[in-house]
């Protein structure tokens, strides 16, 4: 898989983003999932914006979280994508990592899936338009 098929964030989690013991709600960390594949899929020119225009809407239609160990308020973290799957469905990869020390905090992925705008049709294999944004053939 290439290096262009993957992304590599910083970011510190605000005080907003935890409870009463400066721990991040475990909800809140879809959110920084989020903010890595944007950044993955601009990087491509096929963010959200891109994604409708060319006639599809990606809803997320599954994820998986394994919680390692808890984020902290202001902890600095490094927060990887990787598109692990693009032929039938868009699957992404994820890990929180300490920007210090380099340990793995999280692991997760999530499944997207291709529905024709218009009609709200599922597809069952990607519209050629991602695999040229990313730069591939199908599988």
């Amino acid at each position: 898989m290439s290096t262009e098929l993957s992304i590599e964030i910083e970011l510190s989690p605000a005080f907003h983003d935890c409870d009463a013991m400066h721990v991040v709600w475990h909800g809140n960390y879809f959110k920084y999932f989020e903010i890595a594949r944007c950044a993955l899929l601009a990087r491509h020119g096929y963010d959200y914006p891109q994604m409708q225009e060319s006639g599809y809407l990606w809803p997320v239609v599954d994820t998986r979280v394994k919680y390692i160990r808890p984020l902290l308020y202001a902890q600095a973290l490094k927060v990887s994508a990787r598109i692990s799957e693009y032929e039938n469905r868009l699957k992404l990869d994820y890990e929180i990592r300490d920007a210090g020390t380099g340990q793995v905090l999280t692991r997760a992925h999530t499944i997207q899936v291709a529905v024709l705008a218009a009609t709200g049709e599922l597809q069952y294999v990607c519209p050629p338009i991602l695999w040229e944004r990313l730069g591939v053939q199908p599988q």
